[in-house]
């Protein structure tokens, strides 16, 4: 009897400071990177605490394997429990075939695409159905609208005055949009899309953040650049939603939480987040829901052609 399981797959992020050396060596593929950026990464990490990620990750799988009745495993691209490590469990567990999401819901050859290669590279011994993409999926979208609606509200009743929504994403280089690259339509779209569930924001706004250290072309505009227009605009506050990610991590507990709150006070701005899905019931239906899909596609192929 067929055993169908569900995979998880993230970056993936160590929880103590002292592991960040390793994890960039997993990151760069033993390239060898500069001193101040094993440094840096350490200190936002130490100013954080610890990244949550794969805390968050494991929570999301153990959702959607409630919500389907199915088994459901994380793997990770970048730390424990690798992709590797992963399918050889699911493999001693007698899982037959799988449906892999990535946790990333914007398809880009630096994200998705890196994923997927990870995971065709370890010769997977079943039949395996990749999701390259879910940036429009309407519970998603409405998980994303519920998060806004809310925390928009609340930092409108705190500020005394409506405040602009401001949409995140991670950003990537710019080559990589060039050439054909379809991250920023996809992260655009959604935008737009819980946007549209939540009109009583008015007029928005959309930013790339946490562009690379090593230079380069990176994809704008930025997070900065917004908030300098927004202040020479006026205004006092800005209402963050970053669309680009699916929990907390040090994207957004340092990049958002620390180093934009701070670029905003400078300013005399108040900058409020809505917050992130997590292991929230919506964000659980959503995933459970595209796995549902696929995995009817998958038996439905598998199913013996009938004559009519």
């Amino acid at each position: 009897m067929s055993k169908m399981a569900v995979m998880l797959i993230a970056h993936g992020s160590p929880e103590r400071v002292e592991d960040i050396a390793e994890f960039l060596h997993n990151i760069a593929r033993g390239r060898p990177l500069p001193e101040w950026v094993v440094h840096e990464v350490q200190h936002r990490y130490s100013l954080i605490g610890s990244s949550p990620l794969t805390r968050i990750t494991l929570a999301q799988a153990e959702g959607v394997a409630r919500e389907l009745g199915l088994p459901a495993y994380v793997g990770m691209r970048n730390w424990h429990p690798f992709i590797a490590n992963t399918l050889k469990q699911m493999m001693d567990d007698g899982i037959d075939r799988a449906v892999a999401i990535c946790l990333a819901p914007h398809n880009s050859c630096t994200s998705v695409g890196l994923y997927k290669q990870a995971l065709l590279s370890e010769r997977t011994p079943f039949p395996i159905e990749f999701v390259e993409e879910w940036h429009d999926h309407p519970l998603l979208i409405e998980a994303f609208a519920d998060r806004l609606r809310v925390g928009w509200s609340r930092a409108c009743s705190e500020h005394g005055s409506d405040v602009p929504v401001l949409f995140t994403a991670h950003s990537v280089p710019q080559r990589t949009i060039a050439e054909g690259d379809p991250y920023e339509a996809q992260t655009r779209q959604t935008a737009a899309l819980v946007a549209g569930r939540v009109p009583e924001i008015g007029p928005w706004r959309f930013a790339f953040q946490s562009q690379g250290m090593l230079g380069g072309d990176w994809l704008g505009p930025t997070v900065e650049e917004n908030i300098t227009s927004l202040h020479e605009a006026g205004h006092t506050a800005v209402f963050v939603q970053p669309i680009g990610f699916v929990c907390d991590h040090v994207e957004i507990l340092f990049d958002v939480d620390i180093r934009f709150r701070h670029f905003a006070a400078d300013r005399g701005m108040k900058l409020y987040r809505a917050e992130s899905l997590n292991d929230s019931p919506p964000f659980v239906c959503a995933v459970a829901d595209l796995a549902r899909n696929r995995i009817r596609a998958l038996s439905e192929r598998a199913a013996p052609s009938r004559l009519i």
